[in-house]
């Protein structure tokens, strides 16, 4: 039954928002979540951001390359509030302009703009991918980021040539106490079974702390043997790869929902192969795509539907898979349907 997919799976949540919600969805296919926040406070850093963009409007750089929509936002706001918007849109023009999500775009076509380069896939590695032979050798390349570094991204513009800037409209900042500590003390004695991180923040900090205590290797090496890392899109899933996590689970689409989905199928697929890992669902290279909820992605925001009290009903008259896992999580039907990846 579905409801018991998860029994005895303790899954930890570093997402401090949404997590009980999240709680109460992997309670309902009989799992336990702990909450072990890996993510602090939010902040613009004004000062910084606001002769950033006056040196942009003195001296444009070769390109600009915007990864999020709510950053974007920031710094066209910063420019209001300082009365740089005017000149700023005109720096704006004289720069080749990269784009990563649909929100970016979105907000850049609220003014006007059509970036020259935009990802494929939802990610800013899809991005500097769909640049493809673009000559970056001495360009000036300023790399507008969410929260955290970018040292792999920022890495891969230096090997090609580029003089890297990074632009941060936000800064986080590590969460008060020592649950950090306790998540990683917990992987390492599989005390928990999986970890859900829901922002890339969440993996920076987790992988930062692991290494200023000398567990980092241990913690890669309990990822891979038998604790999940769980991500709640495909960004997310991108920085655990990057921080060298080989196993990640991740569902198509990225919202909470389809995550606790993901989980679910995956034991409950152990479950019936005899406690074996059972193999991942065949990814529908024709099936729609969603594309990274950004706000979701930087730990901003969560989604979730409304419960199902009716699941639609199969060919022969039975719920599908995926609407008896809406029923007993709560959650929209296509949300469950999403895909799933590790």
């Amino acid at each position: 039954m579905g409801a018991a997919r998860m029994a005895g799976v303790t899954v930890a949540v570093t997402g401090p928002r949404k997590a009980e919600e999240i709680g109460r969805m992997i309670a309902k296919f009989g799992g336990e979540t702990v909450v072990r926040p890996a993510q602090g406070t939010v902040f613009l850093d004004d000062s910084i951001i606001e002769e950033q963009l006056r040196e942009l409007i003195r001296h444009p750089a070769d390109w600009l390359l915007l990864t999020t929509g709510v950053g974007t936002e920031a710094l066209l706001q910063t420019a209001e509030r300082h009365g740089l918007t005017a000149p700023f849109l005109a720096a704006l023009g004289k720069m080749n302009i990269g784009a990563r999500g649909y929100k970016t775009v979105n907000v850049l076509r609220k003014i006007g703009i059509t970036p020259v380069i935009r990802d494929n896939d939802g990610t800013t590695a899809g991005m500097l991918a769909e640049m493809g032979d673009v000559g970056l050798h001495g360009k000036r390349v300023v790399l507008q980021l969410y929260g955290d570094p970018a040292p792999k991204i920022t890495g891969k513009l230096r090997e090609l040539g580029a003089v890297c800037e990074e632009l941060l409209p936000y800064r986080h900042v590590p969460p008060e106490g020592d649950s950090v500590e306790v998540l990683i003390d917990e992987v390492l004695r599989s005390a928990v079974q999986a970890v859900a991180f829901t922002s890339t923040v969440q993996v920076r900090c987790v992988m930062h702390i692991a290494e200023s205590l000398g567990k980092r290797e241990a913690l890669l090496r309990a990822f891979g043997d038998g604790v999940l890392a769980v991500a709640v899109g495909k960004v997310t899933a991108e920085a655990l790869t990057e921080e060298g996590v080989e196993r990640v689970l991740y569902p198509d689409e990225e919202r909470m929902g389809s995550m606790v989905v993901a989980i679910s199928k995956y034991y409950g697929s152990q479950s019936a192969s005899g406690g074996e890992e059972g193999g991942k669902d065949k990814e529908d290279e024709e099936g729609k795509r969603g594309e990274a909820d950004e706000e979701s992605e930087e730990g901003m925001k969560g989604k979730s539907g409304k419960d199902s009290k009716e699941g639609k009903e199969g060919k022969n008259g039975k719920k599908s898979e995926a609407d008896e896992f809406a029923a007993v999580a709560g959650i929209a039907g296509d949300c469950a349907a999403s895909d799933m990846k590790v």
